[in-house]
């Protein structure tokens, strides 16, 4: 897995798949730290999902009301002709709109994609788009001394409990992110 290092002042985009697992466990403020002076970005394809989920959810209330979320439409011609590209790629029976506005969004802006979502990541990847998974994220902030492994171990565990897919199980964050590099061993 590749490290994706991120400049302090590119925008992050947002799917919703982090932001509602977040808050579902009770951790979005842990991403609006790692997130710092950073903008963090919710395409209106995202905000619509979450529109429609947000119905006796309230922790999808919550991402949708979190003043540091900044929610933008994909208005001008170069990110309605990516999103038009991407849907063509992403969506299937109304799925991944949001994930197809994510990457437009992206890659008409030159922000940084966060995105879980294997597929999405493949096509961020195929089309030179910056993009990070939340756990890479989790680990950047881990080596500019943000989090520390046990408290990303803990947010971990809980989204898992939460049915999150991560790529390890409950307790396995430490060596996950060694054997991937995102982190130095223990010493």
């Amino acid at each position: 897995m590749a490290v994706h290092l991120i400049v302090a002042d590119q925008e992050l985009v947002f799917d919703n798949g982090p932001l509602c697992h977040f808050a579902r466990e009770g951790w979005l403020g842990i991403l609006r730290t790692v997130v710092g002076t950073r903008t963090a970005v919710v395409p209106d394809t995202v905000v619509d999902e979450l529109r429609a989920g947000a119905q006796g959810r309230p922790h999808v209330q919550l991402v949708l009301d979190a003043p540091w979320l900044h929610h933008r439409s994909l208005v001008s011609e170069t990110e309605l002709e990516a999103f038009t590209q991407f849907a063509s790629l992403l969506v299937a029976r109304g799925r991944n709109v949001g994930e197809s506005g994510v990457l437009a969004y992206a890659k008409a802006n030159g922000a940084v994609a966060v995105i879980d979502d294997g597929p999405a990541r493949k096509i961020a990847r195929a089309s030179g788009i910056s993009h990070i998974g939340t756990l890479g994220l989790l680990c950047e902030a881990l080596r500019e001394s943000q989090l520390t492994v046990e408290l990303i171990s803990t947010v971990a565990d809980h989204l898992l409990e939460g049915e999150y897919r991560l790529p390890f199980q409950a307790g396995g964050f430490a060596k996950w992110a060694h054997d991937q590099g995102l982190i130095p061993p223990a010493g």
